[in-house]
């Protein structure tokens, strides 16, 4: 790696194949990560870490905190067919209302692809008016668990894929992600968690209006998962 001639922002220029192998390596630790904190056998035991905030419509809400990393939890019982939704980043703008783009950027194998996320005016705090490059990785485990991995890139090596516009401000999403977990009742256990290190204290007023976020997505991807089902059966 090298930084781009003639720029001073502290781009990288990056062949394919090392960031290819970068992104599977950071994906692997995203999705251990991921599978860890979504671990039902662990849920709600005194020593998890996790402090459930209350539960809103089905959906159990929790947090865990470690050092400036702040880690939201929501996890639902669904349809199975949460999983062919929960997998379509094309049907984002669908269930979060928040996200003006999704943009294939480049696709390093047929499960890796590098993305661009952009948020508009409307979203919450960390988000409004930010872009996002990140990787997203779908794994399926041999117990057929689905695991989307996504996490923003360093931003130099994003600098390089994608050279930030001038009203754009880069945010930077760390590991995070869905887990669907098949149940033996035709349904699934849905964790969707996303982490932020705001540097600091989260403020109370935040916390609930992420919390509502939370919600948000995953009752917006229960009535997509709903309406393919109608659209199927009709």
């Amino acid at each position: 790696m090298g930084t781009s001639p003639g720029n001073c922002t502290g781009s990288w220029s990056i062949s394919e194949e090392s960031l290819r192998r970068y992104v599977l390596h950071a994906s692997e630790n995203c999705i251990q990560e991921l599978l860890s904190a979504s671990d039902s056998n662990c849920v709600g035991s005194v020593d998890d870490g996790w402090k459930v905030l209350g539960i809103d419509n089905g959906i159990e809400l929790s947090k865990h905190r470690s050092g400036s990393l702040h880690t939201f939890r929501s996890r639902s019982i669904s349809p199975q067919q949460f999983i062919t939704v929960a997998n379509a980043i094309d049907a984002a703008k669908q269930w979060d209302s928040d996200l003006v783009e999704a943009r294939y950027i480049k696709d390093l194998e047929e499960n890796l692809s590098i993305i661009r996320l952009r948020f508009g005016e409307k979203s919450k705090p960390l988000f409004r008016n930010r872009e996002f490059i990140v990787y997203e990785r779908r794994e399926t485990m041999d117990d057929g668990t689905l695991v989307v991995a996504v996490a923003s890139l360093p931003k130099e090596i994003a600098a390089g894929l994608h050279p930030k516009q001038n009203n754009a401000i880069r945010g930077l999403l760390l590991q995070s992600g869905w887990v669907v977990e098949k149940l033996e009742d035709e349904s699934c256990m849905v964790t969707y968690i996303i982490q932020l290190d705001p540097a600091g204290w989260l403020p109370r007023f935040f916390v609930n209006r992420f919390n509502t976020k939370l919600v948000m997505i995953i009752e917006n991807l229960k009535k997509q998962v709903l309406a393919c089902r109608d659209n199927r059966d009709a």
